[in-house]
């Protein structure tokens, strides 16, 4: 690397949920080949890996889920990182309801994405993989992940992309605040980043796109 040149080389962490209920939830848009999408967003960069976080989820929308899955699976710089659903017992407050402050439900609550994207974020810092650390999350709990960054090494930079469709979704503070560079994610290069209906799963077969995708 030549005097006064920088380093280029990034690493994109993106926390599929948020993604997903910030900018293609009710859009045309879910059937997203995110690799194509930081291709064009960050042309300036050397991306080494897109690291895509999750967990999969159970009931009708599941094998929408899965076909997503499998698709991103066929993209070269595509890393899938799986956390889990755990139930969580939460307390009826309905006003006007029989059963309000004595009954319990359970509902799925997702563990451990915010968790593996800082561990990822900290050892890729450590072992030096990359110099720009690109998050994809309004998620106010990666903020002490980002200031560890700061504090391992202070030459590393921290962009942040805020999936948000309305100005609440979007504050992310806390995140935007703690990031070297921030702003939110551009909604104009969804329609396109899209998938073609069928992708070849490399095997000979093919992975379609989910109806009402």
């Amino acid at each position: 690397m030549g005097k006064g040149s920088v380093s280029k080389r990034s690493i994109i962490y993106i926390d599929g949920f948020n993604l997903y209920y910030g900018a293609v939830k009710g859009t045309k848009w879910k059937w997203l080949d995110v690799e194509h999408f930081f291709s064009m967003l960050r042309q300036d960069d050397d991306i080494q890996v897109i690291k895509y976080f999750t967990a999969e989820i159970d009931g009708p929308h599941r094998f929408h889920q899965r076909a997503y899955l499998l698709a991103l699976a066929t993209l070269p710089k595509i890393q899938i990182i799986l956390g889990r659903f755990k139930l969580k017992q939460v307390q009826c407050r309905v006003q006007d309801c029989s059963y309000v402050g004595s009954r319990f439900f359970s509902i799925p609550e997702e563990k451990r994405t915010d968790v593996n994207i800082a561990v990822h974020m900290l050892h890729d810092t450590i072992m030096d993989k990359c110099d720009r650390l690109v998050i994809v999350s309004g998620d106010s709990d990666l903020v002490p992940a980002v200031n560890m960054v700061k504090r391992l090494d202070s030459r590393k930079k921290i962009i942040v992309y805020v999936p948000a469709s309305n100005l609440l979704r979007g504050a992310a503070v806390e995140l935007r605040s703690a990031s070297d560079k921030n702003r939110t994610l551009p909604n104009s290069l969804l329609p396109k980043s899209q998938f073609p209906p069928r992708v070849p799963d490399g095997t000979g077969g093919w992975i379609t796109k989910p109806d009402n995708w």
